[in-house]
């Protein structure tokens, strides 16, 4: 029997689970399935809305206790680079760029692996196998690029960050670095060089993800000027951090079916 996917994206809520950026406090997410010939304009649509795609998922933090999360994105025509990004740059002018089809290597594993054990060694990915790797760069229904960095002179691997092309932007799903390399802040360094990509492609946005206040995994994040965080269904300009006091309180999430009625989903007509 055949069977044909429903016209509107099926939404679902994760279990509770430990907040990895706030403490004492539990997340859930919104997610839906990202498949069929509308893939591309969903993503594109509700990456506007504050969702995030991994894998063949698009998902946006919907938790009970606050609404803290925020997504991110720098607005290119507002960048400013400061002296410090700047010198960042500067450091890096022996790396080279090298964008590829989302193919996962050993190296990028070896890489991803080095990265992990000094960073984030107790995080949800510090088990991801090679396969598992594999699946979270290879398996994408839109357009999304693998950026490679590498040392012009040795020719060896510095970091990756895997990119989706949006409508409106590059999209950072993830990106790992050598953390033997510190002094070069390659972290940064991915930023700004997709923030020179966007403007060479006229594209208007860079999206980095989620934002926290009163997170300092989230800060550097707000070190970027140009920086726009989705708060209250609308991208404002950063403000103080006191500003989002209110997302932290636990009547500051409305009900899920509300949020989910909210949502405004793009023409579901397969592209010609």
């Amino acid at each position: 029997m055949r069977h044909t996917l429903p016209i509107a994206p099926q939404f679902y809520v994760t279990a509770p689970q430990p907040c990895p950026y706030l403490d004492g406090r539990m997340e859930r997410k919104l997610f839906t399935a990202l498949q069929g010939d509308t893939a591309t304009r969903l993503n594109d649509s509700l990456s506007k809305q504050g969702f995030r795609r991994s894998q063949n998922v698009l998902y946006r933090p919907s938790c009970s206790e606050c609404s803290a999360c925020m997504s991110a994105r720098i607005k290119v025509a507002d960048f400013s680079p400061t002296k410090s990004q700047r010198r960042v740059m500067n450091r890096n002018a022996q790396i080279g760029r090298r964008a590829t089809s989302p193919w996962a290597t050993e190296a990028q594993y070896d890489l991803f692996r080095r990265y992990l054990d000094s960073r984030h060694a107790t995080g949800g990915m510090a088990d991801m196998d090679m396969f598992e790797f594999a699946a979270m760069v290879e398996e994408t229904p839109i357009r999304s690029r693998l950026i490679e960095y590498t040392d012009k002179e040795d020719r060896d691997l510095r970091a990756v960050c895997l990119t989706d092309i949006l409508d409106d932007g590059l999209s950072l799903v993830y990106s790992f670095f050598d953390p033997d390399f510190d002094r070069l802040s390659l972290g940064t360094f991915i930023i700004l060089d997709h923030i020179a990509i966007a403007r060479d492609l006229g594209l208007p946005y860079v999206y980095l993800g989620y934002w926290v206040p009163g997170s300092p995994k989230m800060d550097y994040k707000s070190k970027f000027s140009g920086l726009e965080v989705y708060h209250n269904r609308e991208w404002s300009p950063l403000s103080d951090n006191s500003d989002y006091d209110s997302a932290l309180h636990p009547l500051s999430t409305d009900p899920i079916a509300e949020q989910v009625a909210r949502i405004s989903l793009p023409d579901s007509r397969p592209t010609s």
